[in-house]
């Protein structure tokens, strides 16, 4: 079990230095290790854990050590990080165990005083209890708890009140379903559900659409037999939502202008039951090979991809029945998936509402008359969500909200989805 907690540490050091994407570091360094199963499932605990928790984690180091941050360097900070994480969150770790690793791993550093000062911190850290530091403020107590910084934590309670921010940042911890949307052009749900419980896996069926179920038990799910009969794809509820909101009609001409990896192109060509255009782009040609790869895994023969930039105007593309168009955002609806999302610096974000609002000005004139756009993002942002379509909608007179819900956030607790934002508009002339 030693190697394991040095293997994460390691991890997490590189993640610190080198700004990776957490999920594809860890996936390639596993697939890449001999470890077991057992090991496996140990280390993705203990590395998403820590990266989870990590603000608690620094807030934590910083009440019990006198030496200033910058004196801890990444390999130290993260031998800390570990220790804690399984003293504070891992029932199933030893006290002991989760110190004298720690110890070891400290040892092997090249100043001699960094063990005693490991085991140190740690034993005064169980003293107490294992207590999070006292907070000065309501904010700042939030932020402890759930590990979320504070500027977003008051983001949150601004724009959402209280109760949401509360389930917002509750739903921000912990695993993420693996959901899936169940292909209808390969055969009945309850056929590939059935293929899915020979292959060992478990599910739970949603109560709110058709074709999605959560999956448990599934592994490399990529690699089951039903992934690679083009049985399903990947994706998430929310996304389903979208697409069912877009509500693409066989036949029809539709436009996907921010496709990649092409989830919700696959679910618009299968709801339209494989009749009809879906025109799916992207900026990169490497991701638009994704999508081609995809389509043609699930048997979407109506499905094209092509390398487009959403920003400009493209005269080649045709006038649609339908335009999805789901921008890019801050991500702030998938924390649970990607933890280091919340870490960003609030600075970073202020650039992408007038992205967002540049792509879904362009896409809009590529939406025939009386046709529908679809503006999605994964985020819950007032700022990149209704304040783009609010700015939108007043710049543009031919466009109006498509019914009561046009417009509509989508909180994890709603649903057990990521968080998500949906606006439907029609274009009047």
């Amino acid at each position: 079990m030693g190697n394991t907690r040095k293997f994460t540490v390691r991890l997490l050091t590189k993640l610190d230095e080198n700004s990776s994407y957490s999920n594809i570091l860890l996936d390639e360094a596993l697939a890449r290790s001999d470890f077991d199963k057992r090991d496996k499932k140990f280390i993705s605990a203990l590395f998403y854990g820590v990266l989870e928790r990590r603000l608690t984690l620094d807030a934590i180091i910083a009440d019990l050590s006198s030496s200033p941050k910058n004196k801890l360097n990444h390999t130290l900070r993260n031998i800390l990080r570990c220790g804690i994480y399984q003293l504070k969150y891992m029932d199933s770790v030893p006290d002991n165990a989760a110190v004298d690793e720690s110890v070891e791993m400290a040892k092997k550093l090249r100043n001699p005083s960094l063990a005693g000062f490991t085991n140190g911190l740690l034993r005064e850290f169980i003293r107490r209890d294992k207590a999070l530091p006292e907070a000065k403020n309501d904010i700042e107590r939030a932020s402890f708890e759930y590990s979320c910084p504070q500027w977003l934590v008051s983001k949150w309670q601004k724009e959402y009140g209280a109760d949401k921010c509360k389930a917002l940042l509750v739903s921000s911890l912990g695993k993420a379903p693996t959901t899936v949307k169940l292909n209808n052009l390969k055969g009945t749900a309850e056929e590939t559900l059935d293929l899915l419980l020979k292959e060992g896996m478990t599910f739970e069926r949603s109560k709110i659409l058709e074709y999605a179920a959560n999956v448990a038990n599934a592994g490399a799910i990529e690699k089951s037999r039903a992934y690679k009969a083009g049985r399903f794809h990947v994706q998430d509820l929310a996304s389903q939502l979208c697409c069912k909101e877009l509500d693409p009609q066989p036949g029809e001409t539709i436009l996907d202008l921010c496709s990649a990896p092409g989830g919700k192109t696959f679910t618009i060509a299968e709801m339209m039951n494989n009749e009809g255009k879906v025109l799916a782009f992207d900026l990169h040609a490497n991701r638009v090979k994704l999508i081609r790869s995809g389509a043609e895994r699930l048997g979407l023969s109506c499905v094209s991809a092509e390398v487009n930039n959403a920003k400009v105007f493209n005269k080649d593309l045709p006038v649609a029945d339908r335009v999805l168009v789901d921008a890019p955002c801050s991500g702030l609806g998938v924390i649970r998936r990607k933890p280091e999302i919340k870490y960003k610096d609030p600075e970073e974000l202020v650039r992408l509402p007038q992205v967002q609002y540049q792509i879904l000005d362009t896409s809009s004139k590529y939406v025939k008359q009386n046709g529908l756009i679809v503006y999605s993002t994964c985020t819950v942002s007032r700022a990149e969500n209704d304040e783009v379509v609010e700015r939108f909608l007043k710049e543009h007179q031919d466009f109006v909200p498509d019914g009561a819900d046009a417009v509509q956030t989508i909180t994890p607790d709603m649903y057990g989805s990521d968080g998500f934002f949906i606006a439907r508009l029609r274009r009047r002339w």
